[in-house]
């Protein structure tokens, strides 16, 4: 066989490849952690240095910003220099960004260093996901980029257990210490068990690529191939312009929009949770554990929907989810008075919002060709962060305006019905690459 691609694509999958995806799994876990742990971290934040409530939502919008830009341009990077060397480039600069902000004293500091841990994340974003897909098989390949994504509920609750242990013994910087920790380990990790995709070599043919692509092989339990693809077309055209040349622009777009749309109603609940149990008389610390059920539904629904991809087509599916999405969020607005109920409602909606966020990843992985497929997905991913601050911002004022709690909820839940039918008129991609 002389296609490298090819001889993943049809051959099945070795331990080296899941070893493989399980860290793409645990790099997505990162971003989970670091969301939770800055909420976690914002109390002591707040007390130490004597700041309000605006201030302190200005810090923890910082790091959404600094994803968005991270995805949108670092993902652009991944397709033109390679998926390993952003990954670790990343890793350094998550790694940093945390432990700097162990050394800050006002908001204006921690703020740019949260942008600085937001960029490496957003980049990170768009490289794993194009490597999950790139190092599975074609028959694995959904499911490998599923269980990527269920990497960032993994990491919320872990990363929110985590923080609540430190923060009895510690202060605040004690949570981002241990988030630089961990992500300096994943730097040699990376370095020794993820090559460069052979996706990327064959689309880019770096000097010795079909050496490069055969040690792949090997460690992988493959045969060599004879010879490189023939050569594709090289595009002149900036990262971002070539995802909206002609033939690439309505799937950019579409796309686009339906992760635009379904982070709304997504980050709703994940934003809103704990005020609104508290808000239906229940207390503060009840709330903490309503928000760990939604996020350990959320890996479920992620976990779920990956391996149903393996025998069912990942459109309908996601198309599928989303409904119920919209369906379950709307059941939540209408309020709980036990809280054993409003646990199991809440992780439902978990469940199927957080499996349209993995659904809409796999659809990503196969929307996009090679030479655009990080680029593809950060741009999606950095745009749709637009929708993830939105969300929290649009309920509030909804709530400021006196709207009840069902009617702000069946609001926000129509981001993932209308995401559901944009991605009717999507044409996905083969899985040949």
């Amino acid at each position: 066989m002389t296609d490298p691609r090819q001889i993943i694509a049809q051959q099945g999958m070795t331990r080296f490849q899941w070893i493989a995806v399980a860290i793409t799994v645990g790099l997505n876990a990162l971003d989970g952690f670091d969301v939770l742990a800055i909420s976690f971290a914002s109390p002591g934040i707040a007390a130490e240095w004597g700041i309000d409530r605006a201030a302190l939502g200005i810090v923890l919008s910082m790091e959404l910003i600094g994803m968005a830009l991270g995805s949108i341009f670092l993902g652009g990077v991944a397709d033109r220099i390679g998926r390993r060397p952003t990954m670790l480039g990343c890793l350094v600069v998550m790694a940093a960004g945390m432990l700097l902000a162990t050394t800050t004293s006002n908001i204006y500091s921690l703020s740019a260093w949260r942008v600085m841990t937001g960029l490496g994340i957003g980049g990170m974003l768009a490289a794993i996901n194009a490597a999950a897909a790139e190092y599975s098989n074609a028959k694995s390949r959904n499911l490998a980029v599923s269980l990527m994504a269920v990497g960032y509920p993994v990491g919320a609750v872990i990363g929110g257990s985590v923080a609540a242990v430190l923060l009895q013994y510690y202060d605040w910087r004690s949570v981002f210490l241990f988030g630089a920790a961990v992500t300096g380990i994943f730097i040699p990790l990376v370095w020794w068990r993820l090559p460069e995709t052979i996706a990327w070599l064959c689309q880019k043919r770096p000097a010795g690529a079909l050496e490069k692509a055969n040690r792949t092989l090997a460690r992988m339990g493959h045969e060599a191939a004879a010879t490189m693809p023939p050569p594709e077309p090289v595009s002149d055209r900036t990262p971002l312009a070539a995802l909206f040349a002609p033939g690439m622009a309505g799937t950019t777009i579409l796309v686009t929009f339906a992760y635009f749309l379904h982070i709304t109603t997504f980050y709703f609940i994940i934003k809103w949770i704990p005020k609104l149990v508290v808000d239906m008389g229940f207390a503060p610390s009840a709330a903490a554990g309503v928000l760990v059920w939604a996020n350990v539904g959320g890996a479920l629904g992620g976990a779920t929907l990956g391996l149903l991809t393996v025998r069912f087509g990942v459109k309908p599916m996601t198309i599928t989810v989303l409904l119920l999405a919209f369906v379950m969020v709307v059941i939540f607005g209408q309020g709980q008075s036990d809280l054993a109920q409003l646990s199991l409602v809440t992780a439902m909606a978990g469940f199927f919002t957080n499996a349209g966020i993995v659904g809409l990843y796999a659809i990503f992985a196969q929307a996009f060709p090679t030479s655009v497929r990080a680029g593809g997905t950060g741009f999606a991913i950095g745009v749709g962060r637009g929708g993830a601050a939105l969300a929290p911002i649009t309920a509030g004022f909804l709530f400021q305006a006196g709207y009840s709690l069902q009617t702000v909820a069946t609001f926000m839940a129509c981001g993932a019905l209308v995401a559901a039918v944009v991605l009717l008129r999507l044409k996905l991609r083969g899985a040949e690459e």
